[in-house]
């Protein structure tokens, strides 16, 4: 699995978001400035997780985006499935016909492997929340079970 940058910067705009709870609306040129991030990228991200109800969007001066529900409620998995439409791609799933190597993909001893890991991987993401990722590494590291690391 490699993760894509629609996938961290959706991570990035979200938690900017999360940081900002209870101040009201942000533009997506103002999250991309802050974060140092392009501004037509950010645009971009910020529609396809506000149609998937992670963000909403609120027009007028004073307008631009907040997140739709609490941090505590949005998981990794669902922005990063918002921000690249899937967390691991299973090419033999998504590209079955027409494909050379994987022309006999109903038989395929590989498949099972690659369809276990994308459950444990989605798995691990619905598991941490924004809420969690909004302290410094070394909690993270504890709330997620990782050893935490010694400087």
């Amino acid at each position: 699995m490699r993760i894509t940058t629609w996938a961290e910067y959706g991570l990035i705009c979200t938690l900017h978001l999360a940081r900002r709870a209870g101040e009201g609306p942000i533009t997506g040129r103002d999250v991309a400035a802050s974060e140092r991030l392009p501004g037509d990228y950010v645009e971009q991200i910020l529609l396809r997780l506000r149609r998937s109800g992670i963000v909403t969007s609120v027009r007028g001066a004073r307008g631009g985006y907040v997140l739709a529900r609490d941090a505590s409620a949005i998981t990794v998995r669902e922005v990063i499935a918002a921000s690249e439409h899937a967390t691991f791609d299973l090419h033999c799933v998504s590209h079955p016909v027409g494909e050379e190597r994987c022309a006999d993909s109903s038989h395929c001893s590989i498949r099972p492997v690659w369809m276990m890991l994308q459950h444990r991987i989605d798995e691990v993401l619905e598991s941490v929340v924004l809420s969690d990722l909004l302290h410094d590494e070394a909690t993270v590291r504890e709330r997620v079970g990782l050893p935490v690391l010694q400087s």
